[in-house]
């Protein structure tokens, strides 16, 4: 398997390369040369695996430069499962799994299955593919005899951060910074990050909102004479964002173990089409589904839902991509997004790999912040995907639902994601089609937004994220992540703000580099 950019860089590369790299030197995004297509007898194979061995199976047809031992080490290593009740006390073994079949499902009703992507030691769905990224990350360096350190940058819109972090934290050969914006995360997504340790990891808060941070970071890799001066003080930038070869192909993983899952509980038969439902800021998530449709995963239709940053739901519905729009923060930050880097990719396969014409709607989007498709190309784009959005109000109301009827207590992003299903169950009329709703973070890192839905937003509006997560554990019954619970105790290690406009300043003065001014 080889890989290229969306934007027509010359050059064919390995897995090991573009996991090292990141992002392409032109700009775009690395893309494989081709998807392996799964048999009917690869379906018995998997229903007979464990998580693993499903990972093992899937990575090694995208990784297949990596030698099987060194994979099944990184997979060993992610994937790992530890019993809350078996733990060490001093924490030694918190950064496993508290789950056995670590993505397990939840059947919320006759058709509905929740794929719950948070049993990971953060408590969100980036724990799938952060866990494995830095092993990843590590044996590319050795593969490609790499002598430089590798520099990781990657803006958050909440999650990745801390996944990230917590993962490349003294990884060796590896550094992290972690911009993300201030007052655009949960107070406990903030916490998780302020509060990590690390001799190799930093993390600074930016005067902007997501994709002003997200921007800022391109820059940086956009920047060729940084690029110079890191490369004579031996650093190598990468990222671990979605846009990371290394971050996505992981995630196709858990949507082949969900169809796997539901063929072993007889919820379907194999070859019956199922719908998928992703909460959708930065488009990697349900872009490793479509992958898995590619792949020969039977998909009937992609829901991808939004909230009220709905630049996705307009441009899936209309074909024309506007980023000139208000920005709203919500009580789902993870997709206060305007600006989706993975659709990129999207764009690529659906266009036919036309490089110049994907650089001209990239240009358009830099200039002038919108682009448009062909009727052509909208066609194609909507015989698989489906798109609606959810507002506040809708919001707060799907998760107090959800946990009325069915004693089930769901995240904000997950509540998006079940309200824009029944907007489409009714749209299409679809009645009788399983769907895998996709549950991205524990409704305990958003135990605000989650308390005062279920709860009587009076009586507990003044209390702070920690205070209402005691209050909501109390009400439900359901127990904190041992990840979260003493959260609040941690001490603050990193204080650092910057503004949008100078982002690479505290990358220079963490690394000293000192500008060159000719």
């Amino acid at each position: 398997m080889l890989y290229g950019s969306s934007r027509g860089q010359e050059g064919e590369f390995t897995s090991a390369q573009v996991i090292k790299q990141g992002i392409a030197s032109d700009g775009g995004l690395f893309v494989p040369d081709h998807f392996p297509v799964l048999a009917e007898s690869d379906w018995v194979r998997l229903q007979n695996m464990d998580y693993k061995e499903r990972a093992f199976f899937i990575l090694k047809l995208y990784l297949d430069d990596y030698p099987d031992q060194e994979l099944a080490k990184c997979v060993d290593l992610a994937y790992d499962f530890q019993p809350d009740e078996l733990r060490d006390p001093s924490g030694a073994l918190k950064n496993s799994f508290d789950h056995p079949r670590i993505a397990p499902l939840h059947q919320l009703s006759d058709l509905c299955y929740v794929q719950e992507l948070w049993h990971g030691p953060t408590g969100a769905f980036k724990d799938m593919a952060l866990r494995i990224l830095p092993r990843l990350m590590t044996a590319s360096i050795r593969l490609t005899e790499e002598k430089s350190r590798i520099v990781i940058l990657t803006a958050t819109s909440g999650d990745t951060g801390k996944a990230a972090l917590a993962g490349f934290r003294d990884v060796p050969g590896t550094s992290i910074l972690v911009y993300y914006p201030k007052k655009g995360v949960s107070r406990i997504q903030e916490w998780q990050m302020i509060t990590q340790p690390g001799h190799n990891v930093k993390v600074v808060a930016v005067n902007g909102n997501f994709d002003d941070t997200q921007r800022g970071v391109k820059d940086i890799f956009a920047d060729i004479n940084l690029t110079e001066e890191l490369n004579k003080k031996r650093f190598k930038l990468s990222s671990a964002n979605s846009i990371n070869w290394g971050r996505l192909a992981p995630q196709i993983v858990y949507y082949i173990s969900a169809y796997a899952d539901l063929l072993n509980d007889k919820a379907l038969s194999w070859g019956d089409s199922i719908n998928i439902v992703v909460p959708t800021g930065n488009f990697g998530n349900i872009l490793a589904a479509y992958y898995a449709g590619k792949m020969g995963l039977p998909i009937k239709k992609l829901i991808c839902a939004a909230n009220s940053n709905n630049v996705l739901t307009d441009f899936i519905n209309t074909g024309h991509y506007n980023r000139n729009r208000p920005f709203y923060q919500t009580m789902s930050p993870s997709m206060d997004i305007l600006i989706s880097s993975n659709l990129e990719r999207l764009l690529y396969e659906i266009n036919g790999r036309d490089h110049e014409r994907l650089k001209s709607w990239m240009r358009s989007l830099s200039e002038n912040g919108a682009y448009s498709i062909n009727e052509e190309l909208k066609k194609t784009l909507r015989e698989t995907f489906w798109s609606a959005y959810c507002n506040e109000e809708e919001t707060a109301s799907a998760i107090k639902y959800v946990w009325d009827k069915y004693n089930y207590l769901i995240d904000p992003h997950t509540a998006v994601g079940f309200n824009v299903y029944q907007k489409y169950r009714r749209a299409a009329g679809d009645t009788d089609t399983v769907t895998l709703l996709i549950s991205t973070a524990s409704p305990y890192k958003f135990s605000g937004s989650v308390a005062q839905s279920v709860m009587n937003i009076d009586s507990y509006a003044t209390d702070d994220e920690f205070k209402l997560a005691a209050r909501l554990e109390k009400i439900t019954n359901k127990k904190i992540p041992r990840s979260l619970r003493d959260l609040s105790k941690y001490p603050v290690l990193h204080h650092e703000t910057c503004e949008q406009d100078n982002m690479e300043e505290p990358l220079r003065s963490w690394l000293k580099i000192v500008p060159d001014k000719g």
